[in-house]
């Protein structure tokens, strides 16, 4: 089977930052898109930033310029990027990713456990 472990978050002030992986493992023929979500508490989880296998990558509004995702195709992780924390960036984060499998071979989309960011003002 697969498998996606967070790793990265915790408590950080306002204006400081964190770098979150996402370490995918298991019977894993490839890797498509991977991406990070988050939910708030008493929100919808949102999508924060998508990395393609190709590396064309797609950021919600709210983080453009200040998160950076990427991956490392060799490891089998991605990554996220996050400075200029602010208050409104606290949530779980969540990694994602469109994965093949060995055998059999399927494709299936697959999420990690999910990782606490918390930013203090």
């Amino acid at each position: 089977q697969v498998q996606l472990v967070e790793s990265g978050g915790g408590l950080v002030q306002a204006g400081g930052s964190l770098r979150l992986s996402c370490a995918a493992s298991g019977s894993i023929r490839r890797i498509n898109t991977m991406g990070w979500y988050r939910q708030a508490p008493g929100k919808q989880r949102e999508l924060v930033a998508t990395i393609t296998s190709g590396g064309i990558t797609n950021y919600a509004d709210s983080v453009t310029g200040r998160f950076t995702i990427s991956r490392d195709d060799t490891k089998n992780t991605m990554f996220l990027q996050m400075n200029s924390l602010k208050p409104e960036d606290a949530a779980v984060y969540y990694c994602n990713a469109e994965i093949i499998t060995i055998w059999p071979s399927l494709l299936a989309d697959y999420w990690g456990q999910g990782t606490q960011v918390t930013v203090s003002s």
